[in-house]
């Protein structure tokens, strides 16, 4: 909370108290990093646990709203803190008293700091009534809308009845400038062998890449681990997530020839990389959810409860959304080329790999790091389109 002008000594040491009140309650959260759920029973047990600490940081922020209240002539920055204060504490009180239905309630630790939140479980309703009927006409547009070439996913979720609707050209020539590789012959991303599989996979294609790539982790721990390993072979210049601030991390890839970026989700979407920097784009599995989730979960059980496939109608959906967006880091203007590497053979295993297959751009197909070199040095490869896949057997992950 800051003042600005207006603000008296004496708020200031409000504002002080209410600061120091969160930190005493946000504090006794546990210190394990991570999505946790918190749902009715832990929230009971944390308030009778630390009810003390919770009283007073209410207590704090009436008082703060008393004595905001209580400013004559008071200016605008003061009346916005005023709204804000007391906005923030009906926000902790149904955070932590709330037992609204519809909701999934978590916390989650991230370094020092603790993040509360209750998420809809289904948020067609609201978006509906708050946007959707709300206006005469609402334009949705995104590289990533469509899954498996329509978009019933996307109106299912954000509950959108009826629409008019199309798929547009890609703006980039997909066939000339990506080529897309699946390792034939690695193990299922599930057993131990995997792990030193892969690293030998990325040794190689980074070899015929020089570097210039992307690897993309759906996990820190395998983000690590992968890292680690990889740190003793290769000698192109390593980033790792978590070394630097994001931004950071971002102009040193940008600004060093060669450099290989290891990083999660925070670098699947939103990352702006043009030109031959960056020539290769490298996903460990698909980017299915974590089923523990609290969201994920609630969700997931909110649909199975209802009678449907929530594996098919919203986890991998969701999944091949989280694909494009990975994917697409790599084409990012019309003189863009390179690779894009699965080193997750589920997409040519399983029934629903041919949903993330026909989701993607029609890149070219490289069946063999031979091809992928072919390719890279300014030939063409020899399949085109969807078939990349051949998927067989069962829905399981």
């Amino acid at each position: 909370m800051r003042l600005g002008a207006g603000g008296s000594p004496e708020l200031l040491r409000s504002v002080g108290r209410v600061r120091e009140k969160a930190r005493e309650l946000f504090g006794r959260f546990s210190e394990r990093e991570g999505r946790y759920s918190f749902e009715a029973a832990a929230r009971s047990r944390f308030l009778e646990e630390n009810r003390e600490a919770y009283d007073a940081l209410v207590k704090a922020t009436r008082r703060l709203e008393a004595e905001l209240a209580a400013v004559e002539g008071r200016p605008e920055a003061l009346v916005a803190l005023a709204r804000r204060t007391a906005e923030l504490r009906g926000e902790l009180a149904f955070l932590l008293e709330s037992e609204q239905p519809g909701f999934v309630y978590w916390y989650e630790r991230r370094g020092r700091g603790v993040f509360v939140a209750a998420t809809p479980i289904d948020v067609s309703a609201i978006l509906r009534e708050k946007l959707f009927e709300s206006f005469e006409s609402v334009v949705l547009t995104s590289a990533t809308l469509a899954v498996g070439g329509n978009f019933a996913f996307l109106k299912q979720r954000l509950g959108v009845d009826i629409a008019l609707e199309r798929v547009l050209p890609a703006e980039f020539d997909y066939r000339s400038q990506a080529t897309l590789y699946v390792p034939p012959n690695l193990p299922d991303v599930r057993e131990p062998a995997f792990v030193g599989r892969a690293c030998e996979e990325i040794e190689r294609v980074l070899e015929i890449t020089r570097g210039r790539a992307f690897c993309l982790f759906t996990s820190y721990s395998q983000m690590r681990e992968i890292y680690e390993r990889l740190s003793e072979q290769l000698d192109y210049p390593l980033l790792l997530q978590g070394k630097a601030p994001r931004s950071v991390l971002l102009d040193r890839f940008r600004n060093t020839p060669g450099a290989v970026l290891f990083a999660t989700s925070s670098f699947w979407q939103g990352v702006d990389v043009k030109g031959e920097q960056l020539s290769c784009v490298i996903v460990d599995r698909l980017p299915f959810a974590v089923p523990s989730d609290p969201v994920v979960a609630a969700r997931v059980r909110a649909l199975t409860e209802d009678g449907r496939n929530a594996f098919l109608e919203y986890q991998v959906p969701e999944a091949v959304l989280a694909l494009k967006q990975g994917f697409g880091r790599l084409v990012r203007s019309r003189s863009d080329r390179g690779v894009l590497v699965i080193l997750d053979n589920r997409i040519q295993r399983k029934a629903y790999g041919r949903i993330f297959v026909e989701s993607l751009p029609e890149y070219t197909i490289s069946r063999s790091l031979a091809e992928v070199e072919t390719f890279m040095n300014g030939g063409p490869s020899k399949q085109v389109g969807s078939g990349a896949a051949e998927p067989a057997g069962s829905n399981d992950v």
